[in-house]
């Protein structure tokens, strides 16, 4: 019981924070994978994703979305446009889980891709490319826009194919970053500690 909670609660997770990056992608890589693998059964009305006509949609918009978002200036109206479509994109793909939608009410769990989608979005558009607009006057907006376009792809299939070694890389990347840092502030207080 446990493990199956974990297994569907896990890849809703990973599809909707990565639909905070990219709106398009995680619902392409799950539309793909439930009409052409195993992997993922969606249940109705979910299961219309793997709709011929859709999954052309879904590619044309996650090609408009890779192109506009690499344009300086345009970049900045496609976030503030995505405010809105990303946090339902991460929704559908939380609620879209097979094994999610069987074991958690729809509305919780809409509501909670609804969150990490928005969460994740929030963060890039008001803290993340803000500040690298500011710090590179625009240039860099490119490499972190292809950055997050390979990540959020990266996490929509290893949500879907690997949902414990997802788990294991947050957690060992987690635990790195807050050993990074502890180390950090001890070096300084130690630097503080010999020039007094």
């Amino acid at each position: 019981m446990v493990w199956e909670l974990l297994t569907g609660v896990l890849p809703a997770f990973g599809l909707s924070a990565s639909a905070g990056l990219n709106a398009y992608i995680p619902l392409l890589v799950i539309a793909l994978m439930a009409r052409f693998t195993d992997l993922i059964k969606l249940d109705a009305p979910w299961n219309t994703l793997t709709n011929g006509w859709l999954i052309g949609l879904l590619l044309l918009l996650s090609v408009i979305e890779f192109l506009v978002d690499k344009v300086p200036a345009v970049n900045h109206a496609n976030d503030l446009i995505q405010t809105f479509i990303r946090p339902i994109a991460g929704a559908i793909v939380f609620a879209a889980n097979a094994k999610v939608i069987t074991e958690i009410h729809p509305v919780l769990s809409l509501g909670a891709g609804l969150l990490v989608a928005g969460s994740i979005h929030a963060v890039k558009a008001t803290a993340v490319r803000p500040v690298v607009t500011a710090t590179t006057a625009g240039v860099g907006n490119v490499p972190i826009s292809i950055a997050e376009d390979m990540i959020s792809t990266v996490i929509s299939i290893l949500a879907v194919v690997v949902p414990v070694l997802l788990t294991a890389i947050i957690i060992l990347s987690t635990s790195w970053l807050i050993w990074l840092l502890w180390r950090r502030a001890s070096r300084e207080r130690l630097e503080r500690f010999i020039d007094s």
